[in-house]
């Protein structure tokens, strides 16, 4: 594989199970893109593909969904975060799970984790081995919801989830030089954000009212996603990306708790990737 081919993986929360089962496909078939940024549960999928890891993720969600620890309305009134990463990127990464750290880092393979800057309310991207930042912040900042997520310091930065500005990145939009790309996202063709009700949009006024760019950003989300969302299937049309998606409506919500409702978009991801693998590598060049 060239080595500035890229695989940008779309966030969405719970949703992110079906990219989990996209990315052990491609382990299982040993197809490691040398480039990889993640956007929010993009960020955490990313991180178990380049440590090597098939099938951690997708037993990290299962095992752990309905663990008090994990997440909740406690962890939100408590720490402001719905879900609790010191115990995701803790003691399940360090013990009851171990993340391979010493792949995630030595591996020839980057990987950026997409985030929020809080103060100008644009993108900011994170690689594994950029210096002066711990990378593992930057997966939390990445994937820190707004209203369910507190703001994440990473290295002078503080930040929040990286959907907030950029929910998917083109290639040229990303900060290193970019070839052929392959974008796994989580929701159907054809879906677009409707409005934002107005208790959303008080919330924001009022949590983010110190922040304008920030504000902004969360304000006008669901109309930049639509019009990226357009642009993806113009680039897609035209052969100039692949994409890899649900094949209809995803029910899943962004805390969903239904072990058997995960494990089921999980193999959606599986068998949308393994219908995908053939056209996948004829696209870039591998066949």
């Amino acid at each position: 594989m060239e080595q500035n081919t890229t695989l940008i993986l779309e966030g969405g929360a719970m949703r992110g199970l079906f990219t989990s089962g996209v990315l052990d496909v491609f382990m299982e078939n040993d197809l490691y893109f040398p480039q990889v940024a993640g956007v929010s549960a993009g960020a955490l999928n990313g991180v178990n593909y380049v440590a090597h890891q098939p099938g951690r993720s997708r037993a990290v969600n299962l095992d752990y969904v309905n663990d008090p620890r994990y997440m909740g309305a406690s962890h939100l009134i408590k720490d402001f975060s719905y879900f609790n990463f010191d115990f995701l990127l803790g003691e399940v990464s360090e013990t009851l799970n171990p993340l391979d750290f010493d792949t995630l880092y030595s591996s020839p393979q980057k990987l950026w984790a997409v985030a929020t800057d809080c103060r100008t309310g644009g993108p900011v991207y994170f690689e594994k081995n950029q210096p002066g930042i711990d990378f593992m912040d930057a997966v939390r900042a990445s994937a820190s919801l707004p209203l369910m997520g507190r703001m994440v310091k990473v290295g002078r930065e503080v930040c929040l989830d990286g959907g907030v500005a950029n929910p998917v990145p083109l290639p040229a939009e990303l900060p290193f030089a970019s070839g052929k790309a392959v974008l796994v996202l989580t929701r159907q063709a054809g879906f677009r954000k409707s409005g934002q009700h107005r208790v959303v949009r008080r919330l924001y006024r009022r949590r983010y009212g110190a922040h304008p760019e920030l504000l902004e950003a969360c304000l006008t989300g669901p109309e930049r996603y639509n019009q990226r969302m357009d642009e993806i299937d113009r680039l897609e049309e035209a052969g100039e990306i692949f994409v890899i998606r649900p094949d209809g409506p995803v029910t899943v919500s962004r805390a969903e708790r239904s072990v058997e409702k995960l494990d089921a978009l999980y193999r959606r991801g599986r068998a949308a990737a393994e219908a995908a693998l053939p056209a996948m590598k004829e696209f870039l060049g591998l066949e």
